[in-house]
This record gives C-alpha cells, sequence and structure tokens, in this order.
C-alpha cells in the first residue's frame, strides 16, 4: 500500500468515522471519501474504501437486526442495482474528479426539496417514481465514489423514520448494497487482496467508532439528530461541489 505515517493516521481515522456512520451518524460516511483520496490515487481509494465498509456493514446489520423497515429496502434495491451496473460501465468514461459535482448537485437540490416539502407540511411522498429515482442514485453513486450516503438521507427523512429505524434501515441497505458491488469492483480491479488486508487490518478502528455512534445516537434526541445529518449531508456535499 506504501502508506506512510500520515497516511496511516488517515486511514485510520477514516475506519473510525466509517464505524460512527454505520451505527450512528449516517452523513458522516460521504466525509471519508475525500480524505481517503488525499493518501493515495482517487480509484484505487475507492477499493480500499470498499473493503472497510464492508466490515462496518457486519457490525451495524448485526446490532440494529431488529431495527430495519425492510420495506423501504424492499423498494430500493431493484433500481439500486440497476445503478451499480450503469455505475460499472459509467466508470470506464469518467473520473472522479468529474463525478463529485455532479454528487453534489444532486445531494443539494434534494436537501433543499426535502427542506421545501417540511416547511409546507407535504405529507410521505408514495409516488412510484421517488423510490425508483433515489435508489437508481444511491446505485450509480455509490458504485463511481462510496457517495450514496446523502441519497440515503434525503430518502429516509422523507419517509419520517425514528432515529432507531433510520439507522437500521440505512445499515441493512448498505450491507446489501456494499455486497453487490464487490464483484464489479473485483472485475475493474478496485477491490483486491491487498483492500481486503487494510479492511482487516482498521477492524478495531472501525469497532471503536461503531462503539461511538451507538453511543452518541442513543443520547441524541430525534430532532438534534435530523439536523445533525442534514448538516452532515450538506457539508459533505459542498465538499464535492469545490
Amino acid at each position: 500500500m506504501g502508506l506512510d505515517l500520515y497516511g496511516w493516521v488517515v486511514v485510520a481515522l477514516c475506519a473510525v468515522m466509517v464505524g460512527i456512520s454505520k451505527t450512528g451518524l449516517p452523513g458522516m460516511g460521504i466525509l471519508f471519501v475525500p480524505l481517503m483520496a488525499m493518501v493515495m490515487p482517487a480509484k484505487q481509494s475507492t477499493g480500499m474504501v470498499l473493503g472497510i465498509l464492508v466490515l462496518g456493514d457486519v457490525f451495524a446489520a448485526s446490532y440494529y437486526h431488529k431495527a430495519a423497515i425492510w420495506r423501504h429496502i424492499i423498494r430500493l434495491i431493484p433500481a439500486t442495482l440497476v445503478g451499480i451496473v450503469a455505475g460499472y460501465f459509467v466508470m470506464k468514461v469518467i473520473s472522479d474528479a468529474q463525478l463529485k459535482p455532479i454528487i453534489g448537485v444532486i445531494v443539494v437540490a434534494m436537501l433543499a426539496v426535502n427542506w421545501w416539502r417540511n416547511r409546507r407540511g407535504e405529507h410521505i411522498p408514495t409516488q412510484w417514481w421517488f423510490a425508483e429515482v433515489m435508489g437508481f442514485l444511491a446505485g450509480l453513486t455509490t458504485m463511481m465514489a462510496n457517495a450514496a450516503g446523502p441519497m440515503m438521507i434525503v430518502y429516509l427523512l422523507a419517509m419520517r423514520l425514528p432515529k432507531v429505524e433510520f439507522v437500521g434501515t440505512s445499515a441493512w441497505f448498505f450491507f446489501i448494497v456494499n455486497w453487490l458491488k464487490v464483484p464489479f469492483s473485483m472485475h475493474l480491479g478496485l477491490v483486491n487482496v491487498e483492500s481486503i488486508k487494510l479492511g482487516f487490518i482498521m477492524l478495531p478502528f472501525i469497532i471503536l467508532g461503531a462503539v461511538l455512534g451507538i453511543v452518541a445516537l442513543k443520547k441524541m434526541p430525534q430532532k438534534v439528530f435530523e439536523i445533525t445529518i442534514q448538516v452532515l449531508a450538506l457539508a459533505a456535499a459542498i465538499k464535492l461541489l469545490i
């Protein structure tokens, strides 16, 4: 992997952030994407992050195995798989630098729509296309840049789930989606022995972050939770834009 001391510190910090995002603050998940790209090539970092994410998913899905709202996951998965396949092909013709601002614009737009809808007291969206569009965008962005977190935040906020069900549904969604991504990423050469090895090396830091996330979620009121994850998603979107 060729990481120096600074690189190892950054990767360990990212592993802690992965754990926190999986069990407590989903919006934090995308913040480690640019951090990992700082210490290794962007395409390589995508595969390295996926190895860490998969282990974080196992911990989170096990802890929240009773909290997931499966009807939302089932509605999203088909369109998400289509998005993953689309992302696989797009990876061959578009760079990370081209994709990141696109993701940022989409996230900012979706957060603005969600804020506007809440201000007007709109009901939970039930149109068939809402889950299809959000699922496809989640699949596309997760395949391209491990950046589907803000998409799920927007969708689950629109569903108005309590915080534990919110995190549990997100945990199981990404547990399924990240494993679906593995064969595509292997074919692209992004997941290999090195990325798997890095994931296991970072396991103690993932577990530390997961414990911190669980504690934070228990102590955080619902309203503070919703505001926090929206702020994190917006910060991540702005980071992708600049």
